[in-house]
């Protein structure tokens, strides 16, 4: 059986809790946000504890969205986003691989590519944007559009300590 609509729904489904879990995570993990501010000072983000709590929601708010199909564009837009900005101040240092001591950015390229994907295909005819006739796609544009954001993020509010 060949059902296009069936396969986006699995994967939007399967992906949107899941990143929606994480974000989850960050709030009720066992450091709490309050941990999660402390390791987003130490990445050297100015804001740290705005900008936990706003990395967590995005994931959980926008994790729904992508599950049920709603504002699927913008939703893969901050997913992209996200992982651009866990690739420069996380990742990016250790190496590709995942299994790599502090994990590479392997992970992070691989939900930017399901966004990506999803962003350009959109949710399919299970999905609320389909059922309330929302047609907010621009396609490839989904990537620059996550990329760019993040980059002036960063711009305004990265400042990694220097080692010397």
């Amino acid at each position: 059986m060949n059902n296009p609509d069936l396969a986006l729904l699995i994967l939007r489904v399967s992906f949107g809790l899941s990143l929606a879990f994480h974000g989850y995570n960050k709030f009720s993990g066992s450091a709490g946000i309050s941990g999660t501010g402390g390791w987003f000072f130490n990445l050297g983000m100015r804001w740290p504890s705005l900008q936990a709590k706003t990395a967590a929601t995005t994931e959980i708010v926008a994790g729904l969205f992508v599950a049920s199909g709603l504002l699927l564009w913008p939703s893969s837009v901050a997913f992209i986003a996200l992982m651009t900005v866990a690739i420069v101040t996380v990742h990016w240092r250790v190496g590709y691989f995942i299994f790599l001591p502090n994990g590479g950015w392997e992970y992070c390229a691989a939900i930017m590519s399901v966004a990506t994907v999803l962003g350009m295909l959109g949710g399919g005819s299970y999905s609320l944007d389909h059922q309330l006739n929302i047609d907010v796609n621009y396609g490839l544009w989904v990537l620059p559009a996550g990329v760019v954001l993040a980059l002036c993020h960063l711009a305004v509010s990265y400042r990694p300590t220097q080692t010397k």
